[in-house]
């Protein structure tokens, strides 16, 4: 899990890659039919990724094998899908896992081919208004001639930004992960830190301080707070007696350099992403020369994630060129 250097991706992995926080997830996000039929009592993780290797460190998946509850050898697999952003070709992206998952039990001599729940997680800023269904992406589904012949299914979307504060259910350890990225992007997540740190260190668990390290380092990385908005949130939610929690984590976090560290981590993830996008539009436009690729290079965090989207658009490089040009007018104005 440490390749991953996409912040909120290896924080989505790091809690669900444990088969009890997966199986309290399911148990409370899942309809409640499919609650009623599945065995959640222990979920078997598959060690399996079924991401192209080349996005391999930037995004994470989850495949769960989850039994039924009347019994037998069949089984669903429980396919996790992590998105920030809302994506229209997510039900392709699944397809291609499903068949890949299946092709795998296939080659393993299956008799017959697992039902796979494909579930996704969201939680963006912008509302999800993308059609479930795998047939929406097709023209011409809507041909009631046609309609029995294309594929289909449906993803589960379990959209974060939905739900209210009342609404977070689970362990602690899952509502302080839930509450951690229904905020992350949001501008009141330093307002709400305190609150969710106070939940966590309140629980009493032996791992907490182990666990507040890791929410500490995903929040410096990935959201948008300051410094002193952590100093803040530590200072109220956790013990204040001398040689308590607090003056650990202190020593540890703050007087030990956590602005440098918040500095360091936000470059690895921009260097990282800018290698990636960079791969990316090499292999979709050829090679760059170098002009281009430093160009690509010096981008933000949030130039190079809309160019990684604006990329599956671009046919020649003059389209990348006139994208760049066009960016960095608007920064410089």
């Amino acid at each position: 899990m440490s390749e991953l250097t996409n912040p909120p991706a290896r924080f989505f992995r790091d809690l669900l890659a444990r088969p009890e926080a997966a199986a309290d997830f399911l148990s409370n996000y899942l309809p409640p039919e499919v609650v009623a039929v599945l065995d959640l009592d222990a979920p078997e993780l598959s060690k399996d990724s079924f991401i192209d290797a080349e996005l391999r460190q930037h995004f994470s998946d989850l495949l769960y094998r989850v039994r039924l509850k009347r019994g037998g050898a069949a089984c669903v697999y429980v396919l996790f899908e992590h998105k920030s952003t809302p994506d229209g070709w997510v039900a392709f992206q699944l397809l291609r896992y499903l068949v890949r998952i299946w092709e795998a039990e296939q080659r393993n001599g299956a008799a017959q081919l697992p039902l796979i729940f494909p579930l996704v997680f969201y939680h963006g800023p912008e509302p999800w208004r993308v059609a479930r269904n795998f047939s929406a992406l097709l023209a011409g589904h809507d041909l009631p001639e046609l309609r029995r012949y294309a594929p289909e299914f449906e993803y589960h979307l379990c959209d974060l930004s939905a739900y209210g504060a009342d609404e977070i259910k689970g362990q602690v350890r899952l509502r302080v992960w839930l509450l951690l990225l229904k905020h992350i992007f949001s501008e009141q997540l330093g307002a709400k830190l305190p609150e969710i740190l106070t939940l966590l260190v309140q629980s009493q668990e032996q791992t907490a301080l182990e666990y507040l390290r890791t929410v500490l380092r995903y929040v410096s990385a990935a959201g948008k707070i300051t410094l002193a908005d952590l100093q803040d949130a530590l200072t109220a939610s956790l013990p204040q007696e001398e040689g308590g929690l607090m003056q650990t984590l202190a020593e540890t976090w703050v007087k030990q350099g956590i602005e440098q560290g918040i500095e360091q981590g936000i470059e690895q993830v921009r260097q990282t992403l800018s290698s990636l996008t960079v791969r990316q539009l090499q292999h979709r436009l050829g090679i760059l020369d170098a002009e281009t690729r430093a160009q690509i290079s010096a981008l933000p965090i949030e130039r190079l994630e809309q160019l990684g989207e604006a990329l599956l658009d671009f046919t020649t490089r003059a389209e990348l060129i006139v994208w760049l040009s066009q960016r960095t007018s608007d920064s410089t104005t």
